[in-house]
């Protein structure tokens, strides 16, 4: 819950806990400031640049909370700041000053990245900014092979390699801190698993070789890949026969722990140890319901080129459908499985087909759980399983402390199962999604705390005035380039302050839209849920283009009128401008320090300010 979300919530927690994202949310106006200064060498471009972020009730309503998205944006700013400063100096190659802001450059893109995959757009904004300006110094015909050399070494080392050294550091720091065991642990590997703190697997004793009648848990190897479930509930009408469901489910249960037996004799525990090896036949019967893990040739409920796995029979007996065999990942006959180590597949015995667990997840009816299928394609790398857990009175216990993964084996398997756990982000019941389509316009907002009908509501909305003439700036820019270039084309006369004029501001903006376009774009191919506060990094950039943009477009207006009246037009212009900003925000500031009436109450302080009907306040 946001720290705000409850009014019971103390004054001094609410103060003391989101300092920190407080602090960097209120240095990205002025960071936008001096790199519209820097970019421009226009104070009132700036201004407006900053007043576009300061008076923002989106931004506002970001930075009170305990999020990313302060931190992101302070480090995005930070980056672009760096890096338009680095390029300011590029008059004077290899100076102090050029390796100082190229390094920083290279430190604030390692930050970005390090709090949320988008940092990854501003690293292809420098990326592509590099390339350019290499580009060019490559028709310099005045450098020599070697300095051009030493160009592109230097980039590598404090654009490439120092980021990557930056990030490595700050996951070593993170995944030192945070080495206890969570809610979140079975998505990740067992050998992680191993390495946490608390978890049932860190410096545990099991028996390392499995045995027919030990009890286990299987994890399969798909990035955050579950363990083997089952329960009590049957697969519903239309779905094959109504056999128990088979899913994996990515935390500890009591329906996760399996019963390995042979398959040509009748269990008994009382036979001597006999190890389960590399092309044995078993039976995996299901310890709470007693059922075996059996398949047949039913597709599958969600992959219908699988076929359907499920549990059957009655008190460990069924037929050979629930026959396996156990096969050893490059390994010969006669090998023994081991406990965590050993990678194995199941292959069904009638059927030919491997054990598998697909991306998808089962309706309702199958409890949101992961499909589990049979795979015709036994090459496939998600019917890779491993014994998790293993339980046999009978057998000696062995310390697992040796199996803790590498640093580098940790740092991967984190981001492959953040990366899939990013991907497959569901909304919550209730919650409010929006697509790209809807942010540049602020048709839809983002609700942080409370609700319509709660007494106290805190709503995620851009300043719609901001973000209209946010909006009409980058549209504005885009028709105006485009003139400016049909010109150039055409040879047309411009005079000379005007030409400097026009080509300083429109590759200026052009650098603005690109950051923009970065920022926005790749959420189109996007798969997973999103929100609203998505598109606060481009609106960023769009925010330092109006302002440059409104600062060129009064410039152009002032040539209008005679020299003397001149500067009083160009500040009145700025003026007014701050003066509709502000106020703006005055109306729509209670969104973000949270409303206690509908604005449809005429008594309230948003009355008369609900403009569009998929506003939700």
């Amino acid at each position: 819950m946001f720290p705000g979300s409850s009014r019971s919530v103390s004054v001094f927690n609410m103060i003391r806990r989101p300092w920190f994202c407080a602090l960097l949310g209120s240095a990205i106006a002025p960071l936008s400031f001096l790199t519209v200064l820097e970019l421009t060498q226009s104070i009132p471009a700036g201004i407006l640049a900053a007043a576009f972020i300061i008076c923002d009730t989106g931004c506002l309503t970001l930075s009170q909370y305990i999020l990313l998205d302060p931190i992101l944006l302070f480090f995005i700013a930070l980056s672009t700041y760096c890096l338009v400063k680095f390029y300011s100096v590029s008059h004077k190659p290899f100076h102090l000053s050029w390796w100082l802001w190229m390094a920083a450059t290279g430190f604030s893109l390692a930050c970005a990245f390090s709090v949320k995959f988008v940092g990854l757009f501003i690293i292809l904004l420098a990326g592509a900014t590099t390339v350019q300006d290499l580009w060019g110094l490559l028709g310099e015909l005045t450098l020599t092979k070697m300095t051009l050399f030493r160009h592109l070494l230097a980039r590598v080392v404090c654009l490439i390699f120092l980021p990557g050294l930056v990030y490595l550091i700050i996951f070593a720091v993170h995944l030192q801190v945070l080495n206890a065991s969570g809610p979140g642990d079975a998505h990740f590997s067992s050998q992680f698993q191993s390495s946490l703190l608390g978890n049932n697997l860190y410096n545990t004793s099991m028996p390392r070789d499995v045995a027919y009648g030990s009890v286990i848990t299987l994890r399969n190897h798909r990035a955050g890949g579950g363990l083997l479930h089952s329960h009590m509930h049957l697969y519903p009408e239309g779905f094959g026969p109504k056999q128990q469901q088979i899913t994996t489910y990515s935390y500890k249960d009591e329906n996760n722990n399996w019963l390995i037996k042979r398959a040509d004799v009748e269990h008994d525990p009382s036979r001597p140890i006999q190890f389960v090896t590399h092309g044995d036949y078993v039976r995996l019967e299901h310890i709470q319901t007693a059922r075996n893990l059996h398949s047949h040739e039913e597709p599958a409920p969600l992959t219908k080129q699988h076929f359907q796995v499920s549990g059957y029979g009655i008190n460990g007996s069924g037929d050979m459908n629930d026959i396996w065999q156990v096969e050893l990942i490059n390994q010969n006959a006669g090998v023994r499985i081991q406990t965590v180590l050993s990678k194995i597949k199941l292959i069904h015995y009638n059927t030919g087909c491997v054990l598998y667990t697909s991306a998808k997840w089962l309706p309702k009816w199958g409890f949101e759980q992961r499909e589990v299928t049979c795979n015709p394609d036994t090459r496939d790398s998600n019917s890779l399983w491993n014994v998790e857990d293993h339980v046999n009175p009978r057998l000696p216990n062995l310390s697992f402390q040796v199996l803790a993964p590498s640093f580098l084996e940790k740092f991967i398997e984190s981001h492959i199962v953040m990366l899939q756990g990013n991907s497959e982000l569901k909304p919550k019941a209730g919650e409010i999604t929006s697509q790209p389509w809807q942010w540049p316009i602020n048709y839809k907002g983002q609700l942080f705390s409370g609700g319509v009908k709660a007494a106290y509501t805190v709503y995620l909305l851009g300043n719609p005035i901001i973000f209209v003439g946010n909006l009409i700036c980058l549209t504005v820019f885009l028709v105006l380039y485009v003139i400016w270039a049909l010109l150039e084309k055409r040879g047309c006369t411009l005079t000379p302050k005007m030409k400097e004029r026009c080509h300083s501001t429109f590759g200026v903006c052009c650098f603005l839209f690109i950051g923009w376009f970065f920022h926005y774009a790749p959420f189109y191919t996007m798969r997973r849920v999103l929100y609203f506060h998505h598109y606060f990094p481009a609106m960023l950039f769009n925010s330092m283009l109006s302002g440059v943009l409104l600062d060129f477009i009064f410039q152009l207006v002032e040539d209008f009128f005679s020299a003397k009246s001149r500067v009083n037009i160009y500040n009145s212009s700025i003026v007014i401008s701050l003066s509709i900003i502000a106020h703006s925000f005055y109306l729509f500031h209670p969104l973000s320090y949270g409303i206690t009436t509908s604005s449809f109450n005429t008594t309230s302080n948003m009355a008369g300010l609900h403009w569009m009907d998929s506003w939700e306040f």
